[in-house]
């Protein structure tokens, strides 16, 4: 759905709720447990302190011990509902608030109120049919092509609402305030996170220990250290605000007890807000390793003309690295199935020029090891001039479209399996309907590199999710606004 339809859907569901809560919203039902054995109505005493009629009590009846007195607002203001046994204990003492517009509510301003049911139900229904939304938009996404980022934020979206309405259904048909339910979407909204931790735990020692690994065989570097930084980050991210809410709730600190006092709310920002931020950015995070992992494993249909090998760094002899070897002989191994399934064969296009620290352009490397496992000569078009992926892509289209042998709309390519989703990004972003296919490497390596791609695809569309994380602050500091609002009213 688009944006106009999901914001109208939105304000009719708003409507719907003001006119059942002004329907149902002018009596309420109190409940009043009394001693067994009382028989009558009149063995309890029912005050209703107001200084002017606010509220009516219409109706009153005992029945099986419990004591029903039907309210009904009159006019705008405030009013004290006490009702005493026969010795004169007092069994119920609260505070009713009638709204401007008639609302009757019990114990807060936002408080218990006969149509509160409607809030939790319109708020599960409008999180389900924006799941619907994101699904269908996702399903559209994924068969125009997989490599698209627009795929990761509708995935991470996905997840994102689906452990939101997790979170939500429990509180469905608890009925309750008006106050509750803005808690309990505020709840579920952080509550993803706290799902995710254990996971998102498990996961993080992985990476420190494939990154203990790596910085052994590698080196110590910062980028080395990246999934080490993500995993802690994740882990501080759910337990920190969570940990400083209990610090605070057990210290004397700051007064966060005090209901009527800035610190209990500004401590409830912060805390589900950051929570909020963390699932997100979580969600994010899985959206990315699930479609890189679909990118690597896909197995493009067997009728490519032309199989780029994307170059990276070779060796100072002008060997292949164990990185760029593995890109070769997976595209050998794809030329060689695609032979044995279609009888096809297809022209290999070896990519990437020279850097300052290599003897010779990465395609020449490329080019000679595909020679030294038998493939002719007049199967290779190399291209040496590019620098990076993008000119990966852009060079080598030049030289297939001057070489003019096959089909120029029949390609694929082969890069190492952590880069193919982030490669078909930006081929596709050149209008070059290109498939990709992922060469193994090692564990300790891989799994920083995920980390990598996964920081490249958030600042590839920072402003889009900066916006997201904009928007569900602001919901955020909105629900906390109609807590404070009912407890200082």
């Amino acid at each position: 759905m688009k944006r106009r339809t999901l914001g109208l859907l939105a304000l009719l569901f708003v409507v719907i709720c003001a006119a059942v809560l002004l329907i149902s919203g002018r009596e309420y039902l109190c409940s009043v447990r009394v001693r067994p054995g009382t028989d009558r109505v009149e063995d309890c005493s029912i005050l209703l302190e107001q200084e002017r009629e606010v509220v009516r009590l219409t109706e009153k009846q005992l029945k099986d011990d419990v004591l029903l007195l039907r309210l009904r607002s009159v006019s705008r203001g405030a009013a004290y509902l006490e009702v005493r046994d026969p010795e004169g204990e007092v069994l119920y003492l609260d505070k009713l608030y009638v709204h401007p517009l008639g609302i009757l509510t019990c114990n807060s301003y936002l408080g218990y109120c006969a149509g509160a049911w409607i809030v939790p139900v319109l708020v599960t229904a409008y999180l389900a049919l924006l799941l619907c939304s994101v699904l269908i938009s996702y399903r559209k996404g994924m068969k125009d092509s997989l490599y698209q980022y627009q795929n990761i934020r509708n995935l991470g979206w996905i997840l994102f609402l689906t452990l939101m309405l997790v979170g939500q259904i429990p509180y469905l048909f608890s009925g309750g305030s008006l106050m509750s339910a803005a808690r309990q979407t505020l709840n579920s909204a952080s509550a993803s996170s706290v799902l995710v931790f254990p996971l998102a735990f498990v996961v993080s020692i992985l990476v420190a220990v494939s990154n203990l690994r790596l910085i052994r065989r590698e080196g110590r570097n910062w980028r080395n250290l990246l999934g080490l930084m993500l995993g802690l980050l994740v882990c501080l991210g759910t337990v920190a605000p969570r940990a400083l809410s209990e610090y605070l709730q057990r210290s004397t600190l700051v007064d966060v007890h005090n209901e009527r006092g800035a610190a209990l709310y500004v401590e409830m920002a912060v805390t589900n807000g950051a929570l909020v931020v963390v699932s997100y950015l979580e969600c994010i995070l899985w959206g990315t390793v699930i479609l890189s992992i679909k990118a690597a494993r896909r197995i493009p249909a067997f009728d490519k003309d032309y199989l780029l090998i994307l170059g990276c760094q070779i060796r100072q002899d002008g060997s292949l690295t164990p990185l760029l070897k593995g890109r070769a002989d997976r595209a050998l191994e794809f030329a060689r199935l695609q032979e044995q399934a279609a009888g096809r064969k297809l022209c290999f296009v070896p990519s990437g020029g020279q850097g300052p620290d290599e003897c010779c352009p990465e395609a020449q490397a490329i080019a000679a090891y595909l020679r030294s496992q038998g493939v002719p000569e007049d199967r290779i078009l190399s291209e040496e001039a590019s620098r990076n992926t993008y000119e990966n892509f852009a060079c080598s289209m030049e030289r297939i479209r001057a070489d003019g042998r096959g089909s120029a709309e029949k390609i694929a390519f082969a890069t190492t399996n952590y880069h193919v989703f982030r490669s078909g990004i930006l081929a596709r972003e050149q209008g070059i309907p290109a498939e990709g296919i992922g060469s193994r490497t090692h564990s300790y390596f891989w799994i920083n590199a995920f980390v990598r791609e996964f920081i490249a695809t958030v600042y590839a569309e920072w402003r889009k999710h900066l916006q997201v994380i904009a928007a569900l602050v602001l919901l955020v500091l909105v629900l906390v606004l109609l807590v404070l609002l009912s407890n200082i009213l």
